[in-house]
Order: structure tokens, then sequence, then C-alpha cells
């Protein structure tokens, strides 16, 4: 296990290097405490950030920009319920819970910033409180990781892990959930609850045969959740409209996450999971020099 997560962060930090560092706005957008640069006055500006002295100065209206606060803190929400031990393709979900753990605290480490994390198989709950430094990030990892798997037959509660996390209110941050989001979007509500306070990322977890079943005859479905069985035959008109039943819930899912407020990210144990990262990281910052032009 600790030559895995030792390879897995060299893997991390060698391909994502610097992909965040630099000349950033930090990864929450939106106005900071740091005075900026003054700019001239637009309609639509806030008239509490006028800066009268380069307008008196320039006799041209002039309002005075903010720098994003730097020292950040991260909540990562992992759900490794019974669901994600699963995976047909490079790895099992479950893993790419662990990886996607990684990628934000590589991401999201140094200049003081902070990441804590709320871990659960469905049948317990542990709490890695938010702490900055390598070491520390090592660690969180690690919880995640060596998390226990829960017995077949017990069910995760997403909703009720989200809305921990709500509670007690902390300063505003980031949150990443990561889970595969299978099942009712009961999440919704306490999810819109914590965009209201935080910047917020969805990181939906998914295996082939999420989307898809097997052209392979007689099969033998599980819902490891609940623990019931069902063999069915796989035939064409079965996997045609189990497909159809996966896509119209992967629909609601992303509808979910961005009537949510959230960011939707993808990652499939099928494909480079790194890559997918980058992908959408740098669509973020995109998105964000965009709106700020």
């Amino acid at each position: 296990m600790a030559a895995g997560l030792r390879t897995l962060e060299l893997e991390v930090r060698g391909r994502l290097d610097g992909l965040l560092q630099g000349n950033h706005l930090g990864l929450v957008p939106g106005p900071g405490s740091e005075p900026g640069e003054a700019r001239p006055y637009q309609p639509g500006d806030d008239v509490r950030r006028m800066d009268w002295a380069v307008t008196a100065r320039t006799t041209t209206p002039h309002i005075r920009e903010t720098v994003a606060d730097r020292e950040l803190e991260t909540w990562i929400v992992a759900d490794v319920s019974a669901s994600l031990d699963f995976g047909t393709a490079a790895c099992e979900k479950r893993d790419l819970v662990v990886c996607a753990a990684a990628a934000v605290t590589h991401l999201t480490l140094g200049g003081g910033n902070r990441v804590g994390a709320l871990v659960s198989n469905g049948a317990e709950t542990v709490r890695v409180p938010a702490r900055g430094g390598r070491a520390h990030a090592r660690n969180l990892v690690r919880t995640i990781a060596e998390m226990p798997r829960a017995e077949e037959g017990t069910r995760g509660n997403l909703a009720e892990l989200v809305d921990q996390l709500r509670r007690p209110p902390r300063r505003r941050g980031l949150a990443v959930v990561v889970s595969d989001f299978l099942g009712d979007t009961a999440w919704q509500q306490p999810l819109r609850g914590l965009s209201a306070r935080h910047d917020l990322i969805g990181v939906e977890v998914l295996d082939p045969r999420d989307v898809d079943l097997p052209e392979v005859g007689d099969i033998v479905l599980a819902d490891p959740e609940t623990g019931r069985q069902r063999e069915v035959h796989a035939s064409a008109q079965l996997r045609k409209e189990f497909a159809a039943a996966a896509q119209q819930h992967r629909g609601e899912v992303a509808r979910a996450l961005r009537q949510a407020g959230a960011g939707h990210l993808v990652l499939r144990t099928d494909s480079d999971w790194i890559a997918d990262t980058v992908r959408f990281v740098v669509a973020r910052k995109r998105g964000w020099s965009g709106a700020a032009s």
C-alpha cells in the first residue's frame, strides 16, 4: 500500500506539477481581500470599490480590484461505499476516488492552504481535519485508501455525508465531492446549500459497466449496497434499455450538479484520469479568464 501511494504521488506531481502555480488568482473565483490594480469604472461595477484617489487624479472614475485570497481551505467528500468497490477496466472505482483525492491535495497544497476530508464507506465516517503540509496530505490520501470496505448490503448515504460538511459552517473555500452518484439525487439539496458558501466540484467516477452491458449472454446483476442479485439474459433489447436508462441517469446527475452550481469532472476506469483532470482544470481557468475579461 505505501509503495503504491508513493508511486501515485510521484505520478500526480510529475504530470500535474505547475498546472495551477504561478500567476493565478487562487482556485476560488471572485473578489478577495487584498487590494489589486485600479481600472476604469464600467457599468455594473460595485461602486463600493470606487478608488476616489485615482478618480480625482485622472478625472475618470476608477475602481480598485481585489486579489482573491491565496489561503484556501479545501474539503474532500470521499464516497467509498460498496458501489465503488467495483471495476472492470484498469482499476476499481474506489481507486479513482483515491486518485482524485491525491490530485486535489496536490493542486491545492502550498501557500498556507489547508485540506481536510470526510470519508465514508456507508457504515462509518472518518473526518480528517483540515491542515497544511505535504505530510498531512499524504496521511489524508492514505486514510481514504485504507478505509475498510463495507459489508455487502451496506447502503451509503451521500446526502447525509454532504450535509455533515455544512455543519458547522466554515470560511469560504473549495469543496470537492467524489462519488459515482448512483441511485437517487437526494444529495442535490445539501449540495446546493454547500455551494452557497463554497466553490464546488463534483467528481463523478464511472466504470464502463455502469453505462452499458456486455454482449455475453446470461449474466448476474448484483447491487452491492442491498445485496440483491438477478440473473438476466443480456439480449440486444435489454442492453439497449440498460444503456438508455444509464444515459438518462447520467444526464440527471449532470443537471443536478449544474443546478447546484458545481463544476463537473468525470473520471472513468477505462480512461486516463490525469489527462481528464488536466482538461477540466484548464477549462475552468479559461472560463474564469473569459468571465474576467
